[in-house]
Order: C-alpha cells, then structure tokens, then sequence
C-alpha cells in the first residue's frame, strides 16, 4: 500500500490513499500548527476503530442481528513525555438494536480482534488494549440497557 502527504503550509498536509480519497492532517496550534487537520495519532485511533468496527458490523449483519446503532469510542492513554506513544487502549463498542444476541456481539468482537482486524494485530503488540461492549434494546425513541461485558482473549 502507498499512500502520500504533501506538505500545503506551515505544519498543513493532505493525505491520499489509494481508494483516492484525501483527509487533512495537521498540527495543534500549541506547537506551531494551524489545527487544521487531523493529529497523525487520531488517525492512528481512528484507523483501530475503524478497523474493527467494519469487522464487527459485517459479521452482526451476516449473523441477521437486527442493528439499528452502532458506535466504537477508543480512550487511548499517551505518555506524558515524548515521544507521546500510545500506553493503553480501551475499545468500547455500543450495540443498539432489537433482540441482539450478546453471544454474536461477543464472538464478533473475537474474530475482529483474534483474526481480522490488522490494525488491532499490530498495535495490541505495542501496548494493551481492552474491549468491552455494551448492548441496547431499542424502544421506540428510546434504547435500554439490556448487557454488558468484556472480551478477553487469552493471547492478548
């Protein structure tokens, strides 16, 4: 895979992929920066939840689980001095829906992190990371707690 950064101004660049799409990357204004871009670390984040979002929700909708929501938030903790590397992770993924098996939710989050999300495959060997889930019955407008957990997998 290849992708570019060119460099627009300052600490500004744009970033291209081969599916040809770009996304702004730059720096916050405390260290020169225009915050005019993405921080290259959010991308790293988002490129982890990204990642094993698409994973999890193909498999919920191959399993015919009836989603109406879904969301991963990822808390990264940095170290304090540089470089700034991540220490731990902790992937949250929210199911909402009507009748969502906890079992799909959870045996889709151990394929994604055991065997299909690459990002999650290199990084969880630089630092921690802890997936916990949390699953919603929807009614009407509304959506109810119905289960919550974690995935442990004994390699990790």
């Amino acid at each position: 895979m290849d992708v570019r950064v060119t460099w627009s101004n300052g600490l500004s660049f744009d970033g291209t992929g081969p599916s040809g799409f770009s996304v702004p990357v730059g720096a916050d204004p405390g260290v020169g920066g225009a915050g005019d871009g993405f921080r290259p670390l959010e991308l790293l984040a988002l490129s982890l939840a990204g990642c094993t979002a698409m994973d999890v929700m193909s498999i919920l909708n191959k399993k015919r689980e009836q989603v109406s929501g879904f969301e991963v938030l990822l808390h990264g903790k940095r170290h304090t001095e540089h470089p700034k590397v991540f220490t731990a992770a902790k992937l949250h993924y929210q199911v909402t829906g009507r009748n969502i098996s906890e079992a799909a939710v959870r045996r889709a989050i151990e394929l994604s992190v055991t065997k299909y999300c690459p990002a999650f495959a290199m990084l969880v060997k630089a630092f921690p990371i802890e997936t916990v889930y949390e699953i919603y019955e929807q009614v009407g407008e509304n959506k109810e707690l119905v289960a919550k957990g974690s995935y442990e997998a004994e390699s990790l």
